[in-house]
């Protein structure tokens, strides 16, 4: 009698297999670097593609973490912002809605016909500006840390940056200043990361955060009529981040106490996890 092997009734499921690489595409600007992650399916037949926006002072360098974690399903898009990373500067003296415009021509580009967003800090304001300008394209939004708050109580918070930093002594110093906001939980070598960033950044970080204090957030956050979920860490921004939820008419809000400045950084997984969440439902 011939024996008949039986075949598991458990599916043999390989893990997604994420591809990142890294690009330009053309904007207003000139040319904005990306670092895309993808399935190994391409993504484009999976779920809503995801557009990442990182905070004054950054690049797409803090999104590294979440990329294969968000990109199992979905192609994500993980910009460096004009003057910041790899990306040409801004000409002039940009606002949060010419940032927008920005990221706007990268969507034309692409020809994406409905996205999500993820800001942290400035990027919060820009996504939020894509978003209210371009909401039948916009499905939902993540918010990271937003800021809400008075023009003298913004450059309280603001990192000084210096311009012209040409000598040793100059960097040794904005180090020290700069090193004066870890917190535990970011790895040292992620912080030089971070302060690497914000040196190349040099004065287009001084430029976005400008866009930033003259950003008439009271006004145009309530015109973000989209499921948006807000992530609130311990950080400096706590209570602005708190103001500004209560602004949006379908916002649902999570806080992060265990983490404070650069979350992004310093919970990657468990912002990832969120994320993911919300953005599946």
């Amino acid at each position: 009698m011939t024996s008949v092997r039986k075949r598991s009734a458990i599916p043999n499921i390989m893990p997604a297999t994420v591809n990142v690489r890294r690009s330009y595409a053309d904007c207003r600007y000139g040319q904005m670097h990306v670092a895309t992650a993808y399935p190994s399916g391409g993504g484009f037949d999976e779920r809503t593609p995801l557009i990442c926006l990182h905070h004054a002072g950054g690049s797409n360098r803090a999104f590294a973490a979440i990329l294969p974690e968000l990109g199992r399903d979905r192609s994500v898009y993980a910009l460096d912002l004009p003057g910041h990373g790899t990306s040409d500067n801004a000409s002039g003296a940009p606002s949060i809605a010419d940032y927008a415009g920005a990221v706007a021509d990268f969507v034309a580009a692409l020809r994406l016909r409905t996205f999500d967003l993820l800001g942290v800090e400035a990027g919060a304001l820009i996504a939020a500006e894509v978003a209210a300008n371009r909401g039948p394209q916009v499905r939902r939004v993540v918010l990271l840390s937003i800021p809400y708050m008075s023009q003298p109580a913004l450059r309280q918070i603001a990192p000084r940056v210096d311009v012209e930093m040409n000598v040793a002594t100059n960097v040794a110093e904005e180090w020290l200043k700069f090193s004066a906001t870890r917190v535990t939980n970011v790895a040292p070598l992620a912080q030089q990361n971070l302060f690497i960033d914000h040196l190349r950044a040099g004065a287009a970080e001084h430029s976005l955060r400008t866009a930033m204090q003259e950003y008439p957030v009271a006004q145009r956050l309530p015109l973000l009529r989209l499921p948006t979920l807000v992530l609130c860490p311990s950080d400096d921004l706590r209570e602005q981040t708190l103001r500004a939820k209560s602004s949006l008419s379908q916002g649902s809000l999570v806080e992060l106490q265990d983490c404070g400045n650069y979350a992004l950084v310093a919970a990657p997984l468990k912002i990832s996890q969120l994320t993911r969440e919300f953005l599946d439902r």
